[in-house]
């Protein structure tokens, strides 16, 4: 299987991460439909061992095989992006792109949380996972006024960059789980 490959479902918030990356940059792709709601797909043993964890998206760009949208970003900017504004390579940039990925793969899980209860009636005191993510979507909101301030429309660079790409969904689907954009 030769180029890149994703491994998608499309309701997911960290497969739309990599397609929008995907588009982004410009790049051929090939998707894999993945049956992860109802069916779990995603943990059957063909899946599980490209990715352990039992979840998606999972991308291969030729030999490679990564999981975690996070680490699919980093990887497709640093493989193919060869001005490197993606992914900067400046070092309070980088560090901003950073911190914003690891908010986007850690704390603000909870938004996929709250939209998953919310469409798929997934297990989960629903409107704590909508409060949680309220407030993260508040922290986000926050900062992007204190850039604003600044003359700033990114996340962490002067320019677009993978954490906006990573932070994107959360925001933009947030209506599904009762999260209104003032």
């Amino acid at each position: 299987m030769a180029g890149i490959v994703l491994y998608n479902y499309e309701l997911d918030e960290n497969c739309y991460k990599v397609r929008l990356a995907l588009s982004m940059l410009g790049l051929k792709w090939e998707p894999i439909a993945v049956n992860a709601f109802p069916g779990n797909e995603q943990t059957t043993p063909p899946f599980l061992a490209m990715n352990p964890l039992g979840a998606l998206p999972i991308l291969k760009d030729g030999d490679l095989t990564l999981f975690g949208a996070e680490a699919i970003l980093a990887h497709l900017a640093r493989a193919h992006d060869a001005a490197g504004r993606w992914l900067p390579a400046d070092g309070a940039d980088f560090a901003g792109v950073m911190q914003w990925l690891v908010f986007s793969a850690g704390a603000l899980a909870v938004a996929g949380e709250a939209r998953r209860n919310s469409l798929f009636d997934t297990p989960g005191d629903g409107e704590a996972l909508q409060a949680s993510a309220g407030k993260l979507l508040r922290i986000m909101d926050d900062h992007m006024i204190a850039r604003g301030y600044e003359g700033i429309d990114w996340f962490a660079a002067g320019h677009p960059t993978i954490a906006d790409i990573a932070l994107f969904p959360a925001f933009a689907l947030s209506r599904d789980f009762g999260i209104d954009h003032d």
